[in-house]
Parts: structure tokens; sequence; C-alpha cells
């Protein structure tokens, strides 16, 4: 079961090498027809590996090249595969199937439409993060167009999402009380006690050059030019977003947005507001979000789920005022370093970064939801900034930008640090019962699976009969 994990989206599109699939979700009988077919599928197999097929695992196929792909999957996620063995990674395939084909059987549902948008959003943070065309990218994973490329993310993430909700289905109700947390700490031999590694608390305060108003009208005032040009004279909205909308992921799909959903809230309120407000058809006045001035097209509304289109204009930020904002930033840091107030202090009355302010500027590890940062596992870029800083020292000051603030300054500070130590029960309790939940849920997926493995069709190849499964796959 050590293989049973889930894959993150953000990589699926490494799934594409070479035009294939990594994982091979070819049906190859209906449910009905399992038993019917099963000794001429189990001939086939005992044949010089026809098709490469190693293994059937209920309706889908495991294939010896589904092996190398997954070698390729995990060097290009920056995984050392030297020790990882071929039979390991065949087991992770044959508990991959298991699970989505069980999903099948229990009719779990998944939403087509919500797939189809994910791929949008993949595509487009792939091209983003690439700088590349659609060309490129067909190029690359040798595809002939978009459309192949589309329908094989299809299958991957159709699969992904029914493996995951299979497994979120095993362990729903899983829950873990304190005595069973003490029970599982105590149950740890003391010298193999899992050791924590050192921890920061980070806190920053941020500065970002305000915008003029002459600069926000600008903005507002070439939006109402493209939306008159389009009702007054029939421009095309998708045209006017691909040469002149600032929003770079959207740009290249003529400012197509991932569908929409009433009930799945993915954009900013004031985008939201003004989107489910309009009309089949309609274009919407300009409007401002934290992410600049917009205008709307909503082109189709289907039940919940809108498609709607549009282009983004970010007001420019002048030079006098990125030498306002650096200036105040470093007085404020001067000031910090004279003792005329404490950084918390700075950070409440100065900051601009509103998630942060009322914290003292203090930040919340996005994984953890706490304020504490692992330094091992801490981004590389925050790890960079606050490397060489001791306790409550004050670093110079930072130009940075993020996805909303093309630039700002900021100064920052480490708050506290816990050195690397073993496992203490009170200081680490929340840690050791996530621990704990993981075991508790891991044990559940296990007995899952041995019964599973019982009641399914499965047939493995002569040649992986010899691998030690952790699983009672041979059926022995």
């Amino acid at each position: 079961m050590k293989f049973f994990h889930n894959h993150r989206i953000a990589i699926l599109l490494l799934a594409l090498l070479n035009g294939q699939l990594f994982l091979a979700q070819e049906v190859i009988v209906e449910p009905e027809e399992s038993t019917a077919v099963a000794d001429t599928v189990k001939t086939v197999m005992q044949r010089t590996k026809i098709d490469g097929v190693v293994a059937v695992v209920g309706d889908f196929v495991v294939l010896d090249s589904d092996i190398d792909k997954e070698y390729l999957q995990l060097q290009a996620r920056g995984v050392n595969t030297s020790q990882i063995t071929r039979c390991e990674l065949f087991g992770k395939l044959l508990e991959d199937k298991l699970l989505v084909h069980h999903a099948i059987q229990d009719s779990i549902p998944v939403k087509e439409l919500e797939i189809r948008s994910d791929i949008d959003q993949q595509l487009t943070a792939f091209l983003e993060e690439t700088n590349g065309s659609i060309d490129e990218l067909l190029k690359f994973y040798n595809k002939d167009s978009e459309q192949s490329l589309r329908d094989e993310m299809f299958e991957i993430n159709k699969n992904q999402r029914l493996a995951l909700e299979m497994q979120r289905k095993i362990v729903d109700e899983i829950e873990v009380t304190p005595e069973e947390v003490r029970t599982y700490f105590n149950g740890i031999p003391k010298d193999e006690r899992p050791i924590f590694g050192t921890e920061l608390k980070v806190a920053q305060i941020v500065i970002i050059p305000e915008i003029s108003q002459e600069e926000r009208q600008k903005a507002i005032n070439r939006l109402k030019e493209f939306k008159a040009d389009i009702i007054e004279n029939g421009a095309s909205f998708t045209t006017k977003a691909t040469f002149y909308s600032d929003d770079m992921g959207s740009r290249r799909t003529g400012g197509k947005l991932p569908l929409m959903n009433r009930n799945r809230p993915q954009m900013v309120k004031e985008f939201r507001d003004v989107a489910f407000s309009l009309e089949e058809g309609e274009i919407s006045d300009p409007f401002e979000t934290e992410f600049g001035f917009h205008i709307v097209y909503l082109e189709k509304i289907r039940g919940q789920e809108y498609d709607v289109r549009h282009i983004l204009i970010r007001p420019e930020v002048t030079q006098e005022a990125i030498r306002a904002a650096k200036a105040k930033i470093d007085t404020i840091r001067q000031r910090i370093v004279n003792g005329d107030f404490t950084f918390a202090e700075a950070a409440r009355e100065f900051s601009d970064e509103k998630e942060t302010r009322l914290d003292g500027g203090q930040l919340i590890n996005p994984k953890t939801q706490d304020y504490n940062f692992e330094l091992t596992k801490m981004d590389p870029e925050l790890y960079s900034q606050i490397q060489n800083l001791k306790d409550n020292e004050i670093s110079l000051v930072l130009q940075d930008e993020d996805r909303i603030n093309r630039i700002k300054f900021k100064i920052m500070t480490v708050t506290d640090r816990i050195d690397e130590h073993e496992a203490d029960f009170a200081r680490d309790y929340l840690k050791i019962k996530n621990l704990a939940e993981q075991h508790k849920q891991y044990e559940e997926i296990a007995k899952w699976q041995e019964e599973k493995i019982k009641e399914t069709y499965i047939n493995i190849n002569e040649a992986y009969r010899d691998c030690n499964f952790n699983s009672n796959w041979l059926k022995k």
C-alpha cells in the first residue's frame, strides 16, 4: 500500500510522453462479460506478452510500457528512481486499476464539464510556465491536434478523479480520538520516533505602489472603447482579448475562462457577481477586482454552468509611484531598527498586505495552515529571502511581484525558530495527530484492497509472478 497515493493534477501533462498515457486505461470488456472472456484473456497473456499486456485488473489492462512511463514520471518530478524496482511500480499500477475499476462498479459520478474545465486550466498553466505555443506543445507530445491532446488528458483526469473519489469514499468517516493519538504515539519505539526538521515563523511588511486615478481611468476608458467597438461595429470580443488582454493565461484562448459554476466559486466575488448578473450574449460595463479592470462577455448558460470570456486591463504603475513606495518602506525599516516600534506594530500600521497585516505580518504556511515553515520543505524563493536572517533581524528591502502586483517592496524577519527535534507529544500534537490519522486511513484502505482483490478478476503475467507484492495479487 505504500504506493497508494494521489497524483497532483498539476503534473498530468507529464503523462503524455510519446503520445501514450501513463495510466493505460483501455477498457477491454464490459463488467457483465468479465467471466465469459476470462479464459480468453488468460490465454492471450500467457503468450509472449502480446501487445505488452502484463496484467488485467477487472476491466482494465496494465501494459509493460506503463511501468517505463511510471519511471519517467517520477524522474520528471525529481525523484531518484535508482532504488525503485519494476515490481514496486507494477504493484502501484495494480492498485491504481483496482481503485478505478471499483469506482466504476460503485457508480461514483464524475462531472465531464468539470474535467474539461480542469483541462483548460492545466493547458493554460503549462503554456504560461513555458511561454510556449499550442503548436510547440503538440509537437512535444507528438499530437496532431489540440483535440487529440485534450482527449488523452480527459482520460487521465477522469480516471485519476475516479481513483481519488474511491479513496475518499473508503476513508471518508475515519477520525482519530485524542486517546487513539496517544496510543499511536506511545506505540512508536523511542528510537523510531519521527524527527521534525527546523521550523521557522516568518513575518513580512509589504508596500505596494499606488495606482494613480489617471491610470485607473485610462484602463476604464480603454475597456469602454473595446465594448463600443464590439457592439457598434461588430468587432470580435475574442480577437480583442487575444491582442489586448493583460490576462496572459486566458489571452491565447480569446479571453475564455474555465467554466464558472454558481455552486463552485472559483473566481473572486466581484467577478462572480458581474458574470452571474448578465444575460446570455451580454457584455458587462468595466468593473474592478484586485487584478485590475475587466469587461465580461457571457457566451452561454448551461444550467448552473456559465461560459464566459473576459478582457483584463491592468493600470500602469508610474515610476513616481514606484519611487514613493520604495522610500516609504525604507523609512519603515529604519524606524523599526531605531526602535520606534516593533515589526508587528509596523505591519499592523503600514503593511499593504491585508492577508498578514492583522497578524503582525505573520505568514501562514499554505500546506499546514499554521505559522510554522519547515526549513527543508520551504518554498525555494521564500527560503532564499530569509536563509541568512538571524532571529528578529530585519532583511534589506526586497523587490518582488505576484499574480496581482507587477511590483511590490517588502521587508522580512524570522520571529521564531524551533530547531530539529524528536517528536514531542505535547508540542507536536497536531503533527502526530495527522500521522495517526494517516496510519488509520492506511489500514482501512489496505483492508478494503484485500477484500476487493478476492472478488475482482485479476491475472498477472508470468514475468511478474515472482514479485514480492504487499498485497495478495496472485490470490495464493
